[in-house]
């Protein structure tokens, strides 16, 4: 694994490395993140661990790391209670979170959407892939720019701020769901293709179901009201004022 990861890293131009960028990664099982931490530091990153969520919230404050690699299963705060509280903080909500877990049902892919995470990847993976997932994620990020606020007659949404705003009352959307929305509300009355919301909000290099739409649709409609969010069978959905 780690000769592969070598030729993997000697092929890739310098931009795509991740030299200077700052990584925390998660899990209770000492091999593993020794194990993870030495493929990482290969490409030039900074490493830090923690066992816990407890640790890792507490790292993630004082060290902003670019990207946290969350273990689901861990002792006194498990990896979905510890996403949801660094969303939650205005220090941590904008980290990139990849969940890395052995737990690979739909049920907890979903989970792990709702979340907060940007990302849900299976154990086992190769060094190599591991890598590469990373590095689209912190593109992704990269590539991503600051809106300008949208102000409709409903409800208003800033992106830069991460704040929507419904009948003068704060909404606090998880990210994936605002997301979503800010897509969804970019363009009033735009058709959105399924396939168009996955590469949008999910991305290319994350795996999801159609259903993953759909709960974060139905979850929408509960906090913004069902008749601005339509269905368009077959194709996707729009918003509407």
């Amino acid at each position: 694994m780690a000769s592969n990861l070598h030729s993997t890293a000697d092929s890739e131009t310098q931009d795509l490395m991740l030299s200077k960028k700052k990584i925390l990664v998660v899990d209770d099982e000492n091999d593993i993140l020794e194990f993870l931490s030495y493929n990482i530091k290969r490409e030039g990153a900074k490493v830090y661990t923690a066992t816990n969520g407890v640790a890792a919230i507490e790292i993630a404050r004082k060290k902003k790391p670019d990207l946290i690699l969350l273990d689901v299963m861990m002792p006194e705060m498990d990896g979905m209670e510890t996403c949801m509280q660094l969303r939650e903080s205005i220090e941590t909500r904008d980290i990139i979170i990849a969940f890395l877990t052995a737990r690979s049902e739909d049920y907890s892919q979903i989970a792990g959407f709702e979340a907060g995470a940007d990302d849900y990847i299976t154990k086992p993976i190769k060094p190599r892939v591991l890598i590469s997932r990373i590095k689209a994620l912190l593109r992704r990020k990269n590539r991503s720019n600051v809106d300008a606020p949208v102000v409709l007659k409903s409800l208003s949404i800033d992106r830069d701020r991460y704040v929507v705003i419904k009948d003068e009352k704060e909404l606090n959307l998880p990210k994936k769901e605002f997301e979503l929305l800010a897509l969804l509300i970019s363009v009033p009355g735009k058709v959105f293709t399924r396939d168009h919301i996955l590469s949008s909000v999910w991305g290319d290099d994350v795996v999801v179901g159609d259903r993953t739409i759909d709960v974060h649709i139905r979850k929408l409609r509960e906090k913004i009201g069902s008749p601005h969010i339509k269905t368009i069978k077959g194709v996707g959905y729009k918003f509407e004022e």
